[in-house]
């Protein structure tokens, strides 16, 4: 039976799908594998309950296409309600002399380019803890959330301890988005207890570990090579886990518990993550709408006790990295941090 996608209240008033569309696939340079018609991609997404849609001031040439379908929308006869999230990158080489003044014209940007008076959410990352600022970068945007140009502040990429300097300076957050999967339970150690205690929410990516969790992989040789950074980084969560092998049980675990509901190991993939406490939702970084359908499945079932217990035997097979959220990441010296792109925001 095809379900209907969910919603969820991150605030009074604000509702999103439980489905968000990821827009880092979408951007120059990632893949050439990309409609050739992504508006109207972005309406199929919409016509099917997804109505969220997430970018990045750093993902090139994506607020401008994203800004063409608010525009269309808007034209519409019945414009549907759609929210998009975007992001506050600033360049790793501009911490340090970062001013109020050059936040402000990059949310100005933003503004422009999705063709909105006001960005329903800003989520902000800071690429390097050893250079002080964050917080008071935080406090700016909370001014300039006062001054409306922003409905919702939050983080991405911040780990337990940097979100808790903001919102221990009275800054409120929202969200925090996150790389959170079956693979990546980094999460678990110490963020969902403080999103707890500060009534926040996880956006969660990677969720499908770029596509590796999905009944392409089972079964099969590890890949000698791979065609993009997103598989490239999925690989090295793999690594991280135990390897190809312990990968490989979790498959055939997700597999097993997908054939008993008549699902795909990925919906079952996806449905855990959403059944975790205080995740709103989860990011698909599709390229286009050829598997919008699929996406339904994943709110037909519910994992019950003996699909759970089928899926913590294989997860405890699996080694977590002792760092914190994104931490892995930020050694921009680690195999990695190595393949991060830091200064995407200069123009």
């Amino acid at each position: 039976m095809e379900g209907v996608i969910d919603s969820f209240d991150l605030a009074p008033g604000y509702r999103i799908s439980r489905v968000i569309k990821g827009g880092w696939q979408l951007s120059d340079g990632h893949n050439t594998a990309v409609s050739e018609d992504p508006v109207a991609d972005m309406f199929a997404f919409v016509a099917k309950g997804i109505n969220t849609f997430d970018c990045a001031d750093i993902y090139t040439g994506v607020e401008n296409l994203i800004g063409q379908f608010v525009l269309a929308n808007r034209e519409r006869a019945e414009p549907a309600p759609i929210r998009i999230h975007t992001k506050y990158v600033p360049d790793y080489d501009a911490l340090a002399t970062l001013s109020k003044a050059d936040v402000e014209a990059i949310i100005d940007r933003s503004l422009r380019r999705l063709n909105v008076d006001q960005l329903d959410m800003v989520q902000f990352h800071w690429w390097n803890y050893e250079v002080p600022g964050w917080v008071e970068t935080a406090g700016w945007l909370r001014e300039l959330q006062q001054a409306g140009k922003i409905e919702l502040l939050s983080t991405t990429n911040f780990n337990t301890q940097k979100n808790r300097d903001i919102l221990e300076a009275g800054i409120p957050l929202a969200t925090s988005q996150v790389q959170y999967s079956l693979l990546d339970p980094r999460p678990e150690k110490a963020l969902l207890p403080l999103c707890e205690q500060h009534a926040m929410h996880l956006l969660c990516y990677g969720t499908l570990a770029g596509g590796f969790l999905s009944e392409k992989w089972l079964g099969q040789p590890e890949p000698t090579s791979r065609e993009n950074r997103s598989l490239i980084k999925y690989h090295l969560m793999i690594e991280e886990i135990g390897g190809w092998e312990v990968f490989q049980a979790l498959l055939g675990a997700l597999k097993t518990v997908g054939y008993k509901h008549g699902v795909t190991l990925s919906s079952v993939a996806s449905r855990w993550v959403l059944e975790q406490p205080r995740v709103a939702a989860v990011i698909i970084g599709s390229r286009n709408a050829d598997h919008v359908e699929r996406y339904h499945e994943m709110f037909s079932f519910r994992l019950d006790d003996a699909d759970l217990a089928v899926i913590a035997a294989a997860k405890a097979q699996m080694s977590t990295p002792p760092e914190d959220v994104f931490d892995l990441e930020r050694d921009k010296q680690g195999r990695h941090g190595r393949i991060m792109k830091y200064n995407l925001n200069a123009e």
